[in-house]
Parts: C-alpha cells; structure tokens; sequence
C-alpha cells in the first residue's frame, strides 16, 4: 500500500540523464545516484541501483551502517501506518523509482517536511528486494536477464 500519487507528479518519467546532469554539476559533482538510477531505467542494470544507494550514502555523509539504523526507523514508521511487513507483498517497481527520485530531489533541494534521505535509500533497497523477490512487480525493465547477486 502507497500514499497516493495525486499532484505528486512521475519522477520515474523524467529524462534522468539530463536532469542528473542539471543537479549533480551544480554540486561539482560528476556523479550522483541519479546517473546510476536511469542507468537501470535504460538497460535493467541492477548493480546500479546497488551503486546508486552506495553513491548516496557517501555524498550524505553516512557510513552504511548508520544509513541501515535510519533506515531502520523508515520501517518501523511504515509499519504503524500500513502494517507490518506491508511493503513485501509487492508492488510496481516504477512506484518505488518514482518515489525515490522525488526523494533525492526534494534531500537535495534541502526540504525539511520528513526525512528524505532515509526515504530515498528505503525506496532503493526495496526495489532491489523486489526485482529479486518479486519479478512480476518489475515493470520497468521486464526484459532484463541480470540477478542480483546473492
């Protein structure tokens, strides 16, 4: 279950190349995990969603297991407002493409209403549990051979 999308616009939808080029050099950057995220939109490349969350984390400041604890409360967030373990039952991976680029760019952006960066790295980790826990939800890239590696 998803809030709904009205008025939130499709960041899944957006040119990412281009916008990733507009936002990342802006900070000096020469890659950021917009790059990484329309590198799997384009072929179905699933390491760069590995190396989008990798990519983010560094550029937040976070080592991996302090971005996991925040995380951690992302979950437990989910769970008084939809149930526990609500997420695993599956849905489109557009949904959590969409809702994870909204997130960078509002973390970018600097927007305080909730925790962005959290919600960003959540979305990831959950559209790689779902390309290899359910296949069928992948509705971006259905063609794609690659697994994740276990």
């Amino acid at each position: 279950m998803r809030d709904v999308d009205d008025g939130k616009g499709r960041c899944d939808l957006l040119p990412l190349h281009e916008v990733a080029e507009l936002i990342c050099y802006k900070y000096c950057k020469t890659e950021c995990a917009l790059f990484f995220i329309d590198d799997f939109i384009r072929i179905g490349n699933w390491s760069s969603l590995n190396r989008a969350l990798v990519e983010f984390i560094q550029e937040r400041g976070w080592d991996a297991a302090t971005a996991m604890l925040e995380v951690s409360i992302h979950f437990s967030d989910g769970c008084a407002k939809y149930g526990e373990r609500n997420w695993e039952k599956g849905i489109p991976v557009h949904c959590y493409i969409d809702s994870a680029i909204r997130h960078y760019l509002k973390w970018v952006r600097g927007d305080d209403d909730e925790p962005h960066d959290r919600a960003f790295v959540w979305n990831i980790l959950c559209t790689l549990w779902t390309l290899r826990n359910h296949p069928e939800c992948n509705d971006i890239w259905e063609k794609t051979t690659e697994t994740v590696e276990e």
